[in-house]
Parts: structure tokens; sequence; C-alpha cells
């Protein structure tokens, strides 16, 4: 029986895990990271709009992202091993559809308690976050465009940013932020390679191929290493970490779907790491 018809506590159930709850924070925490940098005061980080962005974007906006993904993705997904276990299969459920319109929705609701600096940040995701699943452009099916489609996990953070300080942050951490999501995307990538071309999907990893895409990831991160670097060197020391793990995983016998489970522990690690660093800039700077 579906879970649709189960009722509303089974409902909710399976919209949880379609909402990835282990990555919950990847979109949320750079929210706490943006803020965290923008803000002059603590009162800043406890303001009406940091409180909602960071809301949004712990929940209704991973519905809406990865409940476009699986509504679009159904004939993939009978392939795809992972659906069998930590993530929910969808099956055609009609509640489906009505979540994730009803979190779009949200997040331009949210638009009215920001300032307008933001509003590009939040449309970008919005848009991003469908046009990466769903027809015409399916981005996930363009070599290179999925891996690049992927900064929209950096634009709750830009957003934050704004909303707290008012302007942009430097260009050179969005331009960082950039390319961690895009390593970290095709990472994730690597263990549907096989799934993907049985299915007859192109992505950056299934061109690549294992090797060639851990490199990939490697330099994408690398220089995410070296643009938060040129901000402050602390920055830049905590995300070496990034180029450093891909390599120990290309080069050790560490099964890629087992080592692609332990990011969202070691995201939450970095994350937390860059949020201490800017509170203690905020507190004692």
């Amino acid at each position: 029986m579906s879970a649709f018809r189960a009722g509303p506590r089974d409902r909710l159930a399976y919209l949880l895990t379609l909402s990835r709850p282990r990555f919950w924070l990847y979109l949320a925490g750079p929210v706490l990271v943006g803020g965290v940098y923008a803000a002059d005061s603590p009162a800043d980080l406890l303001a009406p709009v940091t409180v909602a962005l960071f809301a949004y974007f712990l929940v209704p906006a991973n519905v809406y992202l990865y409940g476009v993904n699986d509504v679009f993705d159904r004939e993939i997904d009978a392939e795809n091993p992972k659906k069998s276990g930590r993530e929910a299969r969808y099956r055609g459920q009609r509640a489906v559809p009505v979540a994730v319109v009803a979190c779009g929705l949200l997040g331009i609701a949210l638009l009215a308690l920001v300032p307008r600096i933001a509003w590009p940040w939040i449309g970008l995701f919005l848009v991003l976050g469908a046009a990466y699943s769903a027809p015409p452009l399916r981005l996930k099916t363009t070599p290179f465009l999925d891996s690049v489609s992927n900064g929209l996990y950096i634009t709750p953070g830009v957003a934050a940013y704004a909303a707290v300080a008012g302007s942009l942050p430097p260009v050179l951490a969005i331009v960082g932020g950039w390319l961690w999501a895009m390593g970290m995307h095709t990472f994730s990538a690597v263990p549907d390679i096989e799934p993907d071309r049985r299915a007859g999907i192109e992505t950056t990893a299934t061109v690549l191929g294992e090797d060639r895409t851990y490199a990939y990831c490697g330099v994408c991160w690398l220089a995410a290493a070296l643009a938060f670097g040129a901000i402050d060197l602390r920055l830049g020391a905590v995300m070496a970490v990034y180029p450093l793990l891909v390599a120990g995983v290309a080069l050790s016998a560490v099964a890629v779907d087992r080592a692609y489970w332990w990011f969202p522990a070691i995201n939450t690690v970095v994350g937390a790491a860059l949020t201490m660093g800017g509170l203690w800039g905020v507190l004692y700077g």
C-alpha cells in the first residue's frame, strides 16, 4: 500500500525521507555560515529574516529540490539501489507534486521577508532546483552543466549574507563555494555511474568515468580551497580537506558507495568549523 494511502503520519514520514534528512544541512548549513560572516552582533543571528531563511532551507527547500528530482527521475530510479535503502522511491503518489508546489510557493513567499539584494539568490535556487531535474532543460542529463548547476547549494548562504549585511559576500567566496558544490555534486554521482549508464543517462561522471571524475572533483575542490585561502588562509586550510579526501578515496580500496555516506558528517564538521570561526569574529572580533 502506498504511504500516501496510509494516513497523514505516514505521508509526513515519506516526505521527510524523500527530503534526504542526511543532506538537510547542505542547504541550511550555508545559511548559518553566510549569516555568521555577515553579522555585526549576535542579535543579527536571531533576526526574523535569518531564522526564516534557516527554517525554509532546512526542510521545505529540501522537499522542493528532491521532490522535483524524484518525480522526474521515477524511471531512472527504478535501477538505482540507493532508493531501496536510505532514500525513498517515488511511485507516483499524487501528494508529492502537491508538496513540491507548496514548498516552491513558500520559497516565493520568503521574498517578502528578505531585502531585495537577496531576491536573485532565492530565485536562482528555485529556478536551478527545478531546471536540474525537470524538462525542458533537465540539466542533470547534460554533462558538465549538471555539475555547474549545482552551485545552487550555495545560494542560500549568499542570500543569508545579503539579507543580514545588506551587501553581497566577497566574489571569491561565491566562486569558492560554487566550485565546492560542483565537486560535491560530481563526487556524489560516482555511485550512480552504472545505474545511470544502464538507464541511458549521460552525466559528468558517466562521461569521465570513475578515475577521471575523482580528478575533476579534486581540481574543483583544490580551486575552491585556493579561492577561500585568498580571502583568509584559515578558510583555505579548512577547505583543503576536500582535495585530500578525494585523493584518499581514489588511491585506497574504500568503495565509493561507502565513502559517499561519510560526506554528510564531513560537511557538517567543516561547516561547524567555518561557523565557529565566524562566531568568534562576531563575539571577539
